[in-house]
Order: structure tokens, then sequence, then C-alpha cells
């Protein structure tokens, strides 16, 4: 049976929170043994998936074994061999390159081990496995099409900024396409008047950010490519008096993308338009279920999407308990 949201808590992840850089094993009763390969906890999204993850398999009494390589390649692949060596059904993965991950995939393929890659898919091989994706270019296009049309209604036209991912990672350019699509829509209304590069990287998106709007002073749009990048995004917007709640003057209308607990405060507080969310539930069960077909001889797709959502402030009450980061919140805010 799948982790229920209630049972998912904040409680169960500040163990978790501890292990990054550690290779652990954590053992269940069961027949089956699946391998959690995680190239790191360095953020709380992948916080949050190991941990479901962990306690989806953990129900359904799967021995587990895990391990964390530190965006380690080379070490991650060392993993993928102790996983063989030790002859485990199946073996779930994030990795840190898309290329770099095929000679693993190969190894697996040889051992008859299914891989399936949480979030984020390799690059093109004939050697197989499936990879669970959020479907990020129509989640971001549904997002950003909201604050479009929230810019359209204010009557002016918007200036617009988009803080880029590592274009070396497919959901960055997913997301960057998605916003381009929704924004193309709504050309007399929103001009994009910078792009901005983070590579993942906190300093390097707010340093951009804040070189963007000295350069732009008048942007009053904005998209991020992830939700942890919103510190720095708000400190940027406070040094540059641009952090205003929806309706106030001088608000920035801003979009956020994967569902953290600190989109959903903002969107609470007033300060968010719009997320782009990720199912977080939905996509371990497609893991684990992809990897159950796969041992029993089923055909399964190389990809399985994640059609997510966009939770906005005109739906908030309805979509928030289907937001990941929502769960995370109302953990810590009870009441």
């Amino acid at each position: 049976m799948a982790l229920t949201r209630r049972e998912f808590t904040v409680a169960t992840l500040a163990g978790l929170a501890a292990t990054s850089g550690m290779t652990l094993a954590v053992r269940a009763q069961g027949t089956k043994t699946i391998a959690v390969l995680f190239d790191g906890l360095y953020s709380e999204f992948w916080v949050a998936g190991i941990q479901i993850i962990r306690e989806d398999l953990k129900k359904r009494g799967f021995e587990i074994m895990e391990a964390i390589s530190d965006q380690d390649d080379n070490k991650q692949f060392e993993q993928v061999r102790a996983a063989i060596a030790r002859k485990v059904d199946g073996i779930i993965i994030v990795q840190t390159d898309s290329n770099a991950v095929i000679p693993a995939i190969k190894a697996a393929n040889d051992a008859k081990i299914p891989m399936v890659h949480f979030n984020r898919p390799p690059a093109k091989t004939d050697a197989f496995s499936v990879a669970i994706q959020a479907d990020n270019q129509k989640i971001a296009r549904d997002a950003v099409t909201y604050a479009c049309e929230v810019a359209k209604q204010s009557g002016k036209k918007h200036k617009a900024a988009i803080l880029i991912g590592d274009l070396g990672d497919p959901n960055a350019i997913q997301r960057r396409d998605g916003f381009e699509e929704a924004v193309a829509q709504f050309a007399d209304t929103i001009e994009v008047v910078a792009k901005i590069p983070t590579e993942w990287n906190a300093d390097t998106a707010f340093a951009g950010l804040t070189n963007a709007l000295q350069a732009n002073p008048d942007i009053s749009f904005l998209f991020t490519s992830s939700d942890f990048l919103i510190p720095q995004i708000q400190q940027a917007l406070k040094s540059a008096d641009k952090w205003h709640k929806v309706g106030e003057d001088g608000h920035v209308i801003f979009t956020g993308f994967d569902g953290f607990p600190d989109a959903y405060a903002l969107m609470k507080d007033g300060y968010m338009d719009a997320c782009g969310v990720q199912n977080l539930f939905y996509e371990t069960e497609l893991a684990i279920q992809a990897i159950l077909d796969l041992q029993e001889g089923k055909e399964v797709d190389r990809l399985l999407l994640d059609p997510g959502f966009a939770i906005t402030q005109a739906n908030m009450e309805e979509k928030a308990p289907e937001m990941w980061g929502y769960v995370l919140w109302k953990e810590k805010n009870p009441g």
C-alpha cells in the first residue's frame, strides 16, 4: 500500500536530512530488496522524495539498500555495482549526469535488474531503463499562463525575468520551454528582458537576479525554475524594494516550480501568484510499480509522466492537499 499524505511527516524527515553524504542500509522484513541510490539530499525536494520512497517500500515489506553518492558519478557507479553484487530486485536511482549514468544502466541490464530513474531521465541510449519524470513543460506552461493572465488583467505591460536551471538537466530545459510557450501567447503584455542562468546554484542565482534588477529596475514578472531559490529571490526583491503582496503597489507577479513548503507559505501569505507542482506521491507509486511490472515480465514504457498541476491564488484551497510542500508546511504549522 502506498504512503498516504497523513503518514508523511516532518518528523520522519528530520533524521534523514543528517544522512546526506553517507551510505547506509535500512532493513525491513521482506522477500525483495530494492536499492535506492540518490546523488544527494541537497534540497527539501530530494529529502522528501527519498523519504516517501522509503516509507512506501517499508509498507510493502521490502528490504531497502540505500546509498548517497554526493554527486560523484564514479562513486554512484560503484554503488550500482554493489547493488548488483547483492542481487537486488530493482534499482531506483537519481543520477547527477544523464550521460555518465549509461554504464550503470548497461550493468543493470547485464544483471537483468530493473532500473528506474526517479525524476531525472538519462540521456538517449540503447540500454533499457525506465524514467519517472514530471511533465515539466506542461506544468510550467500552466503555472506561467495563469500568471500571464493575471498580468493581462492588470491592464499594464510587464517586463519579465526567468531564472533558468542547469541546462545539463532536462528538467531545467523543459521548464524554460514551458515558460517561453506561455509568455509567447501574451506578447502584447509580457516582454522577457532577462534570462538568468543559475546552474542550480543559489549564489549564482542571487547574483544574476540582482544584476538583472539593476539593469531592468521595472521588472514586474518573475519565474523561477525551482523553489529552492526562493530565499535568494526574496532577498534580491527586498533589496530592490519589490517584495510586495498580491494587490499591493510594486508587487512582482511571481511563479515558482516544484512545490516546496516555502512556495506554499508565500502563496498563503500572498507573495507568490502561482507554482508548478510535482506530485512526489504519484511519482513514487509509478517508480515502484514499474519495478514490479518489469520483474513480472510486463512491458513498461521508457518514460512515465507525472502530469503534476499548477497551484494558484485561484485554486489554492482546493489543490493544496495534493501539494507535497503543503503537507510539510501543515506538519510544522498545525491547527
